[in-house]
């Protein structure tokens, strides 16, 4: 087996769970898997109690299957979240710390991951829509299909066309990864005449977690919650084509969002509205329909629970748990910690680094260059068409002062989740809670050794902020980065060379 890591990951003890777990699978036929991806969006569902949006074809999807109430992204951007879908390991120790689009890689494009693992498996391998990782060609899928964002949403009903072209191909068991452009901006608010009956702003109000509401901001939302419902047809129609090409029996369906919807506290955040999101789970075939989960869940569990599966072999030092213990014993023990990240999404706009746990209340965010002035926050304010500055200013003194802190970030923030869901209010400087922020310091500061976090070493930190701030004056096109060098106590060759030497490089580790 491939070693990822350089020290034992902090779940080692799931290795033991899972042999245990596989047993009760002998017997079952291995699934074909489907993971179908969402851009850009939250648990903004029916199925999750959300009163506005429509999901029918979602909601059946959870009523059929299992759904996660607590499942977590590793990092709210999409080339890092995926990253970690495919190589069940975190952005910081596969490399893919900042989107493909301004040429952020894995450190090695040798490492495992789902497409190869699942092919040398026996398994037939597709994807449809963008796969937004690099290099691309450490991904061997067999068959691919509208390889782009398609965020203008052309010829949309393509995408249940070429599933099903996929699906009828041949009897071989198969992996296809399927990834939507909704609810990605610019938010259509219908195409194609989908939705039918497309929501306003008199509609709805904003998510919670925003904490703002002004009409403005509420036809943003309106029109988000309607690529949410035409997402949601284009899922039925993939869905349909499965159960035409008599697969739907035995086809492990995996449905979840890549990070929280593209709004205030969202996408580009370490908080809730960022890195929660949909997860649904169904396998007629091998998995009690109807149930609600409250583990708490990350995406860095999907790669060992398809490998599990599929009988493949499970590479080591994986970050994540397989998921089979939990689908189909409820009460398993499960972990009690959970960890999120960000490091920079564009290259220019958005360097901010932090490191998150949360247990099954209280969650900790540890902002690494603490006192300075986030760049996110300036880009996100401006980003959107409604007056965000004014909506603030008309807010609550709490959800002000949220926002004032999420502007120049203190090096801790403390939120009870359960008194607090949506964190406006700080705790970290509360006498009450320093029991809280202790254990949860330890159990951070643990995790990042045991997942090797490059980030741990200041002189990284340091040279990999002064790399970003001179990425702002490159093209997305010319960027060459040295990170995957340095991390690792190495210096980066030449920029004449650097082909030639990170070849060598890879072959060595």
């Amino acid at each position: 087996m491939v070693s990822l890591v350089r020290k034992p990951m902090l779940f080692r003890p799931a290795l033991v769970l899972l042999l245990a777990a596989s047993s009760a699978f002998a017997a079952a036929p291995r699934p074909n898997f489907l993971f179908i991806v969402s851009e850009d969006n939250g648990p903004e569902l029916g199925c999750y109690g959300n009163p506005h949006v429509r999901t029918p074809n979602l909601d059946r999807l959870a009523s059929e299957g299992v759904r996660f109430d607590r499942a977590y992204v590793t990092q709210a951007g999409c080339s890092q979240s995926r990253s970690s879908i495919m190589t069940g390991l975190y952005p910081h120790q596969n490399g893919q710390i900042g989107l493909a689009t301004w040429g952020f890689r894995l450190y090695r494009p040798e490492l495992p991951n789902l497409p190869r693992s699942l092919k040398a498996a026996g398994y037939r391998t597709g994807i449809i829509g963008k796969l937004h990782l690099n290099p691309e060609d450490a991904f061997p899928f067999d068959f691919t299909a509208i390889p782009r964002g398609n965020f203008a949403r052309k010829d949309l009903p393509d995408y249940a066309r070429r599933a099903e072209e996929f699906f009828r191909a041949s009897d071989q068991p198969f992996f296809l990864s399927l990834n939507f452009p909704d609810a990605h901006r610019p938010w259509m608010r219908q195409v194609d005449g989908l939705p039918a009956n497309p929501l306003t702003g008199a509609d709805l109000t904003p998510m919670p977690y925003m904490g703002v509401d002004r009409p403005d901001l509420r036809e943003l939302v309106a029109d988000y919650y309607n690529c949410m419902s035409r997402l949601d047809s284009l899922v039925g129609d993939v869905l349909s084509a499965l159960a035409r090409a008599g697969k739907a029996e035995n086809t492990l369906v995996i449905y979840l969002g890549d990070h929280g919807a593209d709004l205030l506290r969202g996408k580009r955040t370490s908080y809730e509205g960022g890195v929660r999101i949909p997860l649904l789970v169904r396998w007629p075939a091998g998995v009690r329909a109807g149930q609600v989960r409250r583990e708490l869940v990350s995406t860095v569990d999907l790669l060992p629970t398809a490998l599990e599966l599929a009988g493949a072999t499970l590479p080591s030092g994986l970050a994540g748990r397989s998921l089979v213990p939990v689908l189909r014993a409820p009460g398993t023990a499960w972990r009690e910690h959970l960890f999120t990240e960000f490091h920079t999404h564009a290259a220019q706009v958005n360097f901010w680094p932090q490191r998150t746990v949360r247990d099954d209340r209280h969650k900790l965010i540890e902002n690494l260059l603490p006192g300075e002035i986030n760049p996110g926050y300036e880009f996100t304010l401006h980003h959107h068409e409604a007056d965000l500055a004014a909506a603030i200013a008309a807010a609550p003194e709490h959800v002000r002062a949220a926002y004032a802190r999420m502007q120049r970030p203190p090096r801790w923030e403390l939120y009870d989740l359960e008194a607090d869901p949506h964190e406006f209010r700080d705790l970290a400087a509360d006498p009450a809670h320093r029991g809280t922020l202790v254990r949860l310091q330890g159990m951070l500061a643990r995790w990042r050794e045991e997942t090797a976090d490059p980030l741990l070493k200041p002189a990284n930190l340091a040279r990999l902020k002064a790399e970003v701030g001179a990425a702002r004056k490159q093209e997305a096109r010319e960027l060459s980065w040295d990170y995957p060098y340095y991390f690792f106590g190495e210096e980066p060759p030449s920029r004449a060379s650097a082909p030639a030497a990170a070849g060598r490089r890879q072959n060595q580790r």
